[in-house]
């Protein structure tokens, strides 16, 4: 995926180190916080970093900020979008910003992260849509 890259960028490094230990695991990664605090830039850092140890690496980036990402409403439309866009037997790294604009996205994130090629990150700007019925590990 042909992915724009902000042109400056903070780099958050404390928060990679912490994030790097859980990549390619399956685990849901999720981060929350306030509205333009910084998520969406680690997302970024973290799909540079991915890039940059394996240049054919299939990022797979929804934003729901963006228009261009308007059709994706529901937990169907989401699993849809991924599935359709996933490249079979390669790690397929998932990040999705602005989650909770998507109705029932738990059930597409759960579906999704039974597939052990799924590597998932999720932000959102409202903690009290995610809860622990989130956390998934095999």
């Amino acid at each position: 995926m042909n992915i724009k890259y902000p042109k400056i960028i903070k780099q958050r490094n404390r928060y990679i180190e912490r994030i790097k230990p859980f990549m390619r695991k399956s685990l849901v990664k999720v981060l929350t916080g306030h509205r333009r605090a910084g998520k969406s830039f680690i997302f970024f850092q973290l799909m540079e970093l991915i890039c940059n140890e394996e240049p054919e690496a299939n990022i797979i980036y929804i934003n729901k900020e963006d228009i261009s990402f308007s059709d994706i409403k529901t937990a169907k439309d989401l699993n849809d979008f991924v599935i359709s866009n996933s490249v079979k037997d390669k790690m397929n790294y998932i990040f999705v910003d602005e989650i909770q604009e998507i109705a029932d996205f738990r059930l597409a994130i759960r579906s999704l992260a039974l597939d052990e090629n799924n590597d998932i990150y999720v932000t959102g700007s409202n903690s009290e849509v995610f809860s622990t019925d989130l956390a998934i590990s095999r």
